[in-house]
């Protein structure tokens, strides 16, 4: 199995190297990742599509995430980050039809486990929800739940509990199939509070 390379950087995001990602997590490393959103637009309303990472996953398994995420790795460009989408949602999405919301830092630190991000995040508005057609990398998502973006702002910075979301999940035979669900902000990837501030700022902003 090939190590995982990345480069890593200082707080100032000056390049200072290359490391494992075993490294990267275990020192608290700064490191490039690529981030898309999906937004989708149904009576006058936008909807945030939410991964379901798989239960198979090592880091924060069944919790909601970022649409598609991954690392990019040091022989890799920003925009080769575009496979995270085709792996995991197998949705047919190029790099020229994302909307760049520029690089966010993020940062997730629990126990053992230290992910210091400069995130490139983008935004994918999807034209057409009734064309949307997931298929899912079953190693790494099991689901995708929507949210209007205005109730997860109040759901994240805890102006509500709880939210109803709908989405599609796999059943034991991988198919797809509707379902709702009751959810909570410890139901997500707990990402900075910072991070999540500024992605919705400049969601709103390209709106």
């Amino acid at each position: 199995m090939n190590t995982e390379m990345l480069k890593v950087f200082n707080k100032e995001k000056e390049q200072m190297g290359v490391a494992s990602r075993d490294v990267v997590h275990a020192k608290g490393l700064w490191h490039e990742t690529f981030h898309c959103w999906f937004l989708s637009q149904e009576a006058n309303q936008y909807y945030i599509h939410f991964q379901l990472r798989s239960k198979k996953k090592k880091d924060y398994p069944n919790m909601l995430d970022i649409s598609a995420a991954g690392h990019i790795n040091a022989n890799e460009r920003v925009c080769d980050g575009i496979r995270e989408v085709h792996e995991e949602l197998g949705v047919n999405v190029t790099y020229s039809d994302l909307i760049s919301l520029g690089t966010i830092p993020d940062e997730i630190i629990q126990d053992n486990f230290i992910d210091r991000e400069l995130g490139h995040v983008f935004l994918y508005i999807i034209p057409n929800i009734r064309d949307i057609i997931y298929n899912f990398e079953v190693e790494e998502v099991s689901g995708v739940f929507k949210i209007r973006l205005e109730e997860f702002e109040r759901l994240w910075f805890k102006e509500t509990k709880s939210v109803l979301t709908k989405g599609i999940v796999l059943d034991k035979e991988l198919r797809h199939v509707e379902e709702e669900r009751l959810v909570s902000k410890g139901d997500f990837l707990p990402h900075a509070n910072d991070y999540i501030s500024k992605v919705i700022k400049a969601l709103k902003n390209k709106l």
